[in-house]
């Protein structure tokens, strides 16, 4: 079949329009040019089951799950009481700001009284992350150990000198530097304050020394030298230089531990790491930076007892984003979509038709053509031809069709905000409410009935209102039986809402939101609710006397300001106008010790903040960068720390009106309600063409078999699943989108290679320990 495809690109050929001039940067620009490198993590955690049963007569659980980056909580879900099977269904998506080794899933144990219990984990390596993509998977949760708990690294140095004693004898000195780490975990949310013990292990010695405690950083520089003295019983024999015998390197290590200082608690082990002294056998100087382990706890053979298991559904993806113009072909290729007839031979259909997951490929594709204002044209088409396809008027759009799926994610753009004004105040109310409306027989509790129900998740009672609103709008359709509904029990409990006054409202809302006709504004916008969340501030203070401490705020922001209030509903304690920030930036930890803070430099005095992860911390950063990209006067420069006891402690200038020591960060895009970076977009896309290279040879290959057989079909085969209405039109896309592609891999390409060989191994990006 595939010989037939020549007959395609023949026809293809003659009717070519001619190519679009486009200036392509020369190869190897990208390597003088920032090259963005971005994560971001999506999916769904959905239930549990199984659970090891609480100790004690009431044996249910009130159980919650959290996601962490290495140790770092970025994700919390609500608490569901009173179960050891959980039913979360929480998405979850945000940007990851770092670099991280694990992705870790935690399920606890609620406690009011004491800290809250760690029931078990699942924890995936980085590079498996891709093995678990879009689909969802049970996952058997695994012990949780504190010796197994770690994160950071350490940069080491050793040496090895020789000494002549003063018989002759010849002594060799091990010289240990312990540089610095860096990443250490927070412990209760706050930086810790760690200190390091040396030790020179053997058969038959275990040297220790320690370090200096460093108080509140996750970045301790500890910049200390021990030594250890290493011996030899032969005496000195004037060789030119001294070797040490093998047998004596294999036997000894340097185990570095890591510490939290506990104080009047017990320390906290932060993590281990073990050197063989062999190493300094072909060099008598050895520096690196290694990954923390775990503690070795001697393998464990002991069964451990069944903990429960976790499903989830998980999508993790890494982009590296060129510069702008190396993406000028593919997004003009996708924008003229709409355009092309049949649309079933488009490049942003076939990009739909060939990827395993719709929602992988709709989300970029939707994004792209929305910021291009070609989203509602190229959405009609699809649905025009869901609709021509369409057998039974009952399953118009009820499919996972390109149609539908385009017309779920445009809605989740564009409506955010308005579903946000309209139904957030009322589902506050009802998250906040211990009122419950269930009414399925099945899933009563024991004890409880349909008229007394006071313990229903609150998951359920938005799913009854979901379900209720949903048949009052498609109330004349129903003929008011049972064998209307789905659920027989929807049918009794509907029967309170049949007055004629909710059907015609629901009615008419449905048609005013359906209409095409404008509406008259009233004149005045309400304020875009853009983020909130509470998080730590430092104090302004009144005096100049006493230590100015951080305190826990609510903080809202919306399109005209940014406030800070004591709880959620309380007055404003302090109001920023958007149009007054200069600028908003990270700041630096050795400002106050703290993790995730940032600052909004305003008219006046700057505000420091403390988010309560790197998630948190950036998310707040982007969102308040995009509404105040337009004001006037933005710095050019600022201060990455803060002004303290007189003078700035990153340029040591005295005034505090000095201008900033470090450029501001780039900007981001200035639309607030669809921020859209339209490289990262088509670099998405990109990649999801390269995963899906072979099926779109496979349907390359059934254009060329259509033109040669015009026959009908006898029986199905690998082509009957793709949509092609004009073959010599889709094969000459698709040689297009082949060509684009091969063009985009050079310079990934070239980039993947410099990146991999300028981390050389036990760099402080390549750290020795790292899995590949």
């Amino acid at each position: 079949m595939a010989a037939a495809a020549p007959a395609a690109a023949a026809a293809a050929s003659s009717e070519a329009p001619a190519a679009t001039a486009t200036a392509e940067p020369e190869a190897g620009d990208e390597d003088n040019r920032e090259v963005r490198v971005l994560q971001s993590l999506r999916g769904k955690i959905c239930e549990a089951k199984n659970l090891l049963p609480y100790l004690g007569p009431n044996k249910m659980r009130d159980c919650f799950c959290t996601i962490n980056l290495d140790q770092e909580e970025v994700y919390r879900t609500q608490v569901v009481e009173k179960s050891l099977s959980p039913f979360f269904s929480e998405e979850f998506y945000f940007e990851i700001p770092r670099a991280f080794q694990y992705l870790s899933f935690y399920v606890y144990d609620k406690n009011v009284l004491q800290r809250d219990l760690r029931i078990g984990k699942v924890a995936i390596k980085k590079e498996d992350l891709c093995n678990h993509s879009g689909k969802e998977t049970w996952f058997s949760l695994q012990p949780v150990d504190s010796n197994s708990e770690v994160q950071g690294k350490v940069h080491l140095e050793l040496k090895l000198n020789e000494l002549i004693t003063e018989n002759g004898t010849v002594c060799q000195q091990l010289v240990v530097h312990i540089k610095a780490c860096h990443g250490l975990p927070l412990i209760n949310g706050q930086s810790c304050d760690p200190y390091a013990t040396v030790s020179l292990v053997g058969p038959s010695r275990n040297d220790q020394k320690k370090t200096k405690v460093k108080k509140k950083t996750s970045n301790p520089q500890f910049n200390e030298i021990f030594y250890f003295e290493v011996t030899r019983s032969s005496s000195y024999t004037r060789k030119s230089q001294f070797q040490v015998e093998e047998e004596d390197i294999e036997k000894l290590e340097i185990r570095i531990d890591l510490w939290n200082n506990g104080n009047l608690v017990q320390d906290i082990f932060l993590g281990e790491l073990k050197v063989p002294v062999n190493v300094l056998r072909s060099d008598s100087s050895h520096q690196a930076w290694y990954l923390l382990q775990p503690r070795d706890n001697g393998n464990k053979s002991s069964k451990t007892d069944d903990l429960g298991s976790l499903r989830l559904n998980i999508c993790y993806t890494e982009d590296y984003v060129l510069p702008s113009e190396y993406y000028g072909p593919l997004k003009t290729l996708l924008l003229k979509s709409p355009d092309v007839q049949p649309i079933s031979a488009s490049a942003a259909y076939i990009f739909g038709e060939i990827c395993r997951d719709k929602n992988d490929a709709v989300l970029p594709l939707v994004r792209l053509l929305l910021h291009h204002d070609k989203l509602v044209p190229f959405a009609t088409a699809v649905a025009e031809l869901d609709l021509k396809d369409t057998q039974d008027a009952n399953t118009i759009f009820r499919g996972n069709s390109l149609a539908t799926r385009c017309l779920d994610e445009m809605m989740k753009i564009v409506g955010g905000h308005y579903l946000k004004v309209t139904l957030k105040p009322i589902i506050d109310e009802i998250c906040e409410s211990s009122k419950s409306c269930e009414i399925d027989p099945i899933k009563l509790k024991e004890g409880d009935n349909v008229e007394n129900n006071k313990d229903a998740p609150t998951i359920r009672t938005l799913t009854l209102i979901s379900k209720t609103i949903q048949t009052l709008g498609s109330w004349g359709s129903l003929s008011k039986s049972k064998s209307s509904f789905k659920e027989t029990f929807m049918c009794e409990f509907f029967k309170m809402f049949q007055e004629e006054g909710y059907i015609t409202a629901v009615k008419k809302f449905l048609d005013e939101i359906s209409s095409t006709e404008t509406k008259e504004t009233s004149g005045t916008s309400e304020p875009v609710h853009l983020k909130e969340g509470e998080m730590h501030k430092r104090a302004q203070g009144r005096t100049r006397i006493g230590k100015k401490n951080f305190k826990k705020r609510w903080f809202c922001l919306t399109s005209r300001e940014l406030t800070y209030h004591k709880q959620p509903g309380k007055d404003a304690i302090y109001t920023i106008p958007v149009k007054n920030i200069l600028a908003v930036e990270k700041l630096e930890e050795s400002s106050f010790s703290k993790k995730n803070m940032f600052q909004v430099i305003h008219t006046e005095k700057p505000l420091y903040v403390q988010a309560n992860n790197c998630v948190e911390a950036n998310e707040w950063i982007d969102v308040l960068c995009r509404v105040s990209r337009c004001n006037q006067n933005r710095l050019s420069s600022y201060h990455p720390s803060a002004y303290i006891n007189g003078s700035w402690l990153c340029c040591q200038e005295t005034s505090e009106n000095a201008v900033g020591c470090k450029p501001c960060t780039a900007g981001v895009p200035a639309d607030i309600q669809i921020d859209i970076d339209e490289d990262r977009e088509t670099e998405r896309i990109y990649s999801l063409f390269t995963l899906s290279l072979l099926k779109l040879q496979k349907m390359e290959e059934a254009c060329g078999t259509i033109a040669v057989y015009q026959g009908p079909q006898k029986e199905p085969d690998d082509y009957s699943n793709f949509v092609i209405e004009d073959s010599v039109t889709t094969f000459k896309t698709i040689q297009q989108i082949k060509s684009i592609i091969e063009k985009l891999d050079e310079p990934h390409e070239k980039y993947r290679k410099k990146r991999s060989s300028s981390a050389k191994y036990g760099s402080k990006e390549n750290p020795i320990g790292k899995t590949s």
